[in-house]
């Protein structure tokens, strides 16, 4: 077996002699110089080199923005992201007497931004440095929990290193499965206040009906601001708090794209799987997929019906059903693309001529993965239940994280399992706080029985004691428990939830409560699966760069680069302005206008563009924003840059790296390409600058922020 420093050499020099397939790829900003002649032959026109520092312009004016990406738009730290990421600080800020979804929102003035919720975080970048051999040096010669340990620990020093400085948060990535790590030192930015978002029917235009589909017609985008102390170090909101200055923004450009030309994007999409093994693609397409379809269904139908009659439960669950949505389709989206593409037998066939090309020496490692993998997809369902449980609820999620939170405080800071520490105080303690405007019990209530519900039926291997002792083994026994709970309990008071946290991260006991008892039980049996869990993972760590080593070296053979597979680290991808043709006899032009929005108008959600906008569209004042070559204004245009989950909000730049959009979403073809990436069906779609322009000019004006973001403002 190639030693691991040598393999990650290997990878690196594979990039200057190997090309990308088409435009497929995620790229480390390290990397692009050594694909900088592909890059310029596809239209670049800037220098590679200076994109390898992620502390330079324009990658520092991009940001990792709650769930998405975001980009700075200006000296004074405005920020520009999707509707749909910022659709938790809009839903935040909504009242039924006051419900800025609906009606939009634009800041008279700066006094007037208003706060984002507590747990909303704006992530800047300002270092990125190799650090394999301090992860990995004392992992050597370990296995199984040993491993995962030694890895975890080293990970963590690394951080409470880094973090001495203070106003910094650290973290370590895992790049190539276990085969190279970074440490990433960022900005932690927690005063985010909104300033500008359209109305819903504008920033969600066509929801999903239209969600992952083309043409589109939507408006998704949302200006924040990020504030410092007075002193320039990150802060907590206060009214005291500056403006902060980035280091970098962009510049919205005056012009727009056209079919052929040249475009890239910076962001930091969330997870890509692309060269997970044959097996696990089998089971995302046999048992992940149709199970997550299944379950977000049932979530979906009971929240939608928790709020049918109640005005207030629909603005307190709008963000989350609005997740669920998008969550459902998505997952069935990637199942569709997968069964279309025959990624299973595609593979499956890959990845047995790559074994065949591998000495047989070196597969022994391989066939210990497959079977780790194999343990754990076993026991997929119920531990997909276990986390919606945790991430779906407000006041079970608060009493899971107290209890936890007690527990992890009794020991050493840094022995603290990740998420539990003292560095992470300030995020529990703004889910905590949040919690107060996105809980109804009814609707929580209806949360909990579709997914313990689901989980009564899990084979006994599945089921945990705690669980069955908790909640029964019947539909009954389950609405019971749940009646008593939340009839019960005091843990919607936000005050009762900070005393208790107070406690907690101290180490000491918590005042009773219903819920707070039950989570002792509960913790303690998911202690256990995170055990089994940590187990499998180590050893996944020590044996999957034996898989990465084999297929890196059929991938050259191939004359194709091997990327890491995206793990929420800044990424940059670059290719073109696209048309999309799926199926015979169907071609789709890669630019939208204003046309679209009249055309697919009912008057009904989600197709019930604003009066304001029809007045506008049917003036046709697009001067200074139109597209000349079609005498009317652009709304949404097509790429085919490669794309996924958390490049939501990514600027789009062109090829002098001016801001000409802004990545919203994939077209239904390619929402597998988390998977598999085919290049005749991945595009992205972006929302076209000069239609933010326009709106923000002659619909609903704001001309002091197009000012300061250096745009006229008519």
């Amino acid at each position: 077996m190639m030693p691991r420093r040598l393999l990650v050499a290997a990878l690196a020099m594979g990039l200057s002699t190997a090309a990308a397939h088409a435009d497929e790829g995620m790229w480390m900003p390290g990397q692009l110089s050594d694909i900088a002649a592909q890059m310029r032959t596809t239209g670049f026109r800037g220098d590679a080199r200076a994109l390898a520092d992620v502390t330079r312009p324009p990658l520092s004016a991009v940001v990792r923005a709650g769930g998405g990406t975001g980009a700075f738009v200006s000296s004074d730290g405005l920020l520009l992201t999707n509707h749909h990421v910022a659709y938790g600080v809009i839903q935040y800020n909504s009242r039924p007497e006051q419900d800025i979804i609906e009606a939009g929102f634009i800041a008279d003035g700066r006094g007037d931004e208003r706060p984002s919720n507590p747990d909303f975080r704006v992530l800047v970048t300002v270092g990125f440095d190799r650090v394999t051999d301090t992860v990995l040096d004392s992992a050597r010669g370990l296995q199984g929990r040993a491993y995962f340990d030694a890895i975890d620990a080293a990970s963590k020093r690394i951080v409470a290193e880094c973090e001495q400085a203070g106003d910094v948060r650290c973290s370590v990535a895992n790049m190539y499965y276990g085969t190279d790590f970074y440490r990433i030192r960022q900005l932690e930015l927690r005063d985010v206040r909104l300033v500008y978002a359209p109305p819903r029917a504008v920033g969600n235009y066509g929801d999903e009906i239209d969600n992952f589909m083309w043409p589109r017609h939507t408006g998704d985008f949302t200006l924040l601001r990020a504030y410092v102390s007075p002193d320039g170090r990150p802060a907590d909101y206060s009214p005291d708090n500056v403006p902060y200055t980035p280091p970098a923004h962009l510049q919205v450009a005056r012009t727009g794209l056209h079919a052929g030309d040249f475009a890239m994007l910076a962001g930091y999409p969330g997870v890509t799987f692309r060269h997970r093994t044959a097996a696990e693609f089998e089971a995302q397409v046999t048992r992940t997929l149709p199970q997550r379809v299944a379950v977000f269904d049932a979530l979906i139908a009971a929240v939608e019906h928790s709020g049918e009659d109640d005005a207030d439960v629909r603005t307190r669950y709008a963000a989350q059903l609005q997740s669920l949505k998008n969550n459902r389709k998505r997952a069935a989206g990637e199942l569709e693309g997968l069964q279309r593409s025959d990624a299973v037998a595609r593979r499956r066939d890959d990845e047995h001529a790559m074994l065949a090309a591998t000495p047989e020496v070196a597969r022994g490692e391989i066939d210990a993965l497959r079977a780790v993998l194999a343990d754990g997809d076993a026991m997929a369902e119920r531990d997909l239940l276990l986390g919606l449980i945790a991430s779906q609820t407000q006041l079970m999620r608060s009493a899971l994280l107290l209890e936890r939170l007690r527990l992890e405080s009794a020991r050493p800071d840094g022995e603290r399992e990740t998420g539990y520490q003292q560095r992470d105080h300030a995020l529990i303690e703004g889910v905590l706080r949040q919690a107060q405007r996105r809980y109804a019990p009814a609707a929580e209530k209806a949360l909990m029985t579709v997914l313990l519900g689901r989980y009564q039926k899990l084979a006994d291997a599945q089921r945990l004691p705690a669980f069955d002792a908790a909640f029964g083994r019947t539909p009954e026994s389950l609405a019971r428990a749940l009646d008593t709970l939340y009839a019960d309990t005091r843990l919607d008071d936000e005050a009762e939830r900070l005393s208790r946290f107070a406690a907690a991260r101290e180490g000491r006991p918590l005042v009773d409560d219903p819920l707070i008892a039950l989570a002792r039980p509960l913790v303690a049996a998911q202690l256990e699966v995170e055990h089994a869990r940590k187990t499998r993972d180590g050893e996944q760590l020590r044996l999957r760069p034996a898989y990465m080593q084999a297929l890196f070296a059929w991938r050259a053979s191939q004359g194709r680069a091997v990327y890491p597979d995206a793990n929420g680290t800044l990424r940059v991808s670059y290719g073109r302005v696209e048309a999309l043709s799926p199926r015979d006899a169907v071609t789709y032009a890669p630019v939208t206008t204003v046309a679209g929005i009249v055309e697919k108008h009912t008057g009904t959600a989600p197709f019930d563009a604003p009066q304001p906008l029809l007045d506008a569209i049917a003036r046709g004042d697009f001067t200074g924003t139109d597209e000349p070559s079609l005498d009317t204004q652009p709304v949404n245009f097509l790429t085919n840059l490669d794309t996924t989950g958390g490049n939501s909000g990514s600027p789009v730049l062109n090829a002098r790296g001016e801001l000409v959009g802004l990545n919203f979403d994939s077209n239904w073809e390619s929402v597998s390409a988390s998977w598999w990436f085919d290049p005749r069906m991945k595009r992205a779609i972006h929302v076209d600058m000069r239609y933010m322009r326009w709106l923000m000019a002659k619909v609903y004006p704001a001309p002091a922020l197009l000012e300061e973001m250096g745009l006229p403002a008519r």
